[in-house]
């Protein structure tokens, strides 16, 4: 987004007259749409019928699925917009909602992803002194209070009218020129950049790498809790994760950085690179249903039945097994100390056979 005091600059002209932008956005756009509405639908599909939010990761999978399909559909109207030439034809409100909407389904996404590396992170690394911190409710409680400062960092943008008539050009435009008016001064402006940098990106992609890093060096020393498969499978998952994560967002955050400080304080614009790499951010609803659900047994069982295969029935014993160190084992911890003593037994044996999903 361009700032402005009396007329958006020649930079922004030019990026607005962009043909290249003009193509490549809609593409994009069009791709996730068609990718992510049915992946998502049938990833909650599963996840709510045929598994249940009964374990915090599970939980924190359906806020995932929930938020990017939430994208997914509000992305006709920025495929529309682009097409027309940059051209918002649909009003104040719904610009603010579709805005709204992108930005914070690029934020609950890293932060969501952050509560499923921690999550990883203790099953595999703490199982057992983890066990009573990982149930669901902290995770209901987790995912209120992640959108409860996902909407308090982004009011500035649902209280401002993010639209701007561009008088050269014949054009209104939806967040690409944002009102210098928005926020009272230079630094308030800062402020706000740099926490949206910091407290929604920084920290957590730092807290995402350490922990999956320490997960995956985990998965590698044991000499016997994992067969090597499992294991193999395990490593290369969390390092896919791992991977989606800083493809997807880090680019994006990184350029944004550097555009505000640039608009900031030297008067310079890299708003055109800026685009494409929020392209990078919407391809993280095409990967989400694969890297993270279709990864799960009890996902490919579904789905190859689905597909009419037979030999997915055959999977299913192993799949209960394997499935997101079962809550309902957890959750046995809290019905009587005898009960508690037996589960720390039967726990590290279960963990020899379990397989993270991630």
């Amino acid at each position: 987004m361009e700032r402005y005091l009396s007329k958006p600059d020649n930079a922004t002209l030019q990026m607005l007259r962009s043909p290249s932008l003009a193509v490549v956005l809609p593409v994009v756009y069009s791709l996730v749409a068609l990718v992510s509405i049915p992946g998502n639908l049938f990833s909650l599909w599963v996840l709510c019928r045929h598994i249940g939010p009964r374990s915090p990761s599970v939980i924190f999978m359906i806020n995932l699925s929930l938020t990017d399909l939430a994208l997914a559909l509000v992305l006709p109207f920025q495929i529309h917009y682009h097409c027309n030439r940059h051209h918002w034809v649909f009003g104040v409100a719904l610009c603010n909602l579709v805005t709204l909407a992108f930005y914070a389904n690029m934020y609950s996404s890293i932060l969501t992803m952050t509560c499923i590396s921690v999550d990883r992170f203790l099953g595999v690394v703490y199982p057992l002194a983890a066990a009573r911190w990982r149930r669901r409710r902290y995770a209901v409680a987790t995912c209120a209070g992640l959108w409860l400062l996902l909407l308090a960092a982004l009011a500035p943008l649902a209280r401002t009218d993010l639209t701007y008539r561009v008088e050269a050009l014949g054009i209104v435009t939806c967040f690409d020129v944002l009102k210098w008016t928005m926020l009272p001064s230079v630094a308030t402006w800062a402020v706000f950049l740099f926490t949206l940098f910091i407290v929604l990106f920084l920290i957590p992609f730092v807290v995402t790498v350490v922990c999956y890093t320490a997960t995956i060096r985990k998965l590698l020393q044991t000499a016997d809790g994992y067969g090597q498969g499992q294991k193999r499978r395990s490593v290369c998952l969390a390092a896919v994760v791992l991977l989606a994560f800083v493809t997807c967002f880090a680019p994006n955050n990184f350029v944004l950085l550097l555009h505000m400080v640039s608009r900031l304080f030297l008067d310079r614009s890299f708003y055109h690179v800026y685009k494409l790499t929020l392209c990078l951010s919407c391809l993280n609803n095409c990967l989400d249903p694969f890297v993270y659900y279709f990864a799960s047994k009890e996902f490919q069982m579904r789905l190859r039945a689905y597909l009419g295969h037979r030999g997915a029935r055959a999977d299913s014993q192993d799949t209960r097994r394997e499935s997101l160190f079962s809550a309902r084992t957890l959750s046995a911890r809290s019905g009587s100390s005898a009960q508690a003593d037996c589960l720390e037994a039967a726990g590290r044996a279960f963990l020899q056979r379990q397989e993270s999903v991630f």
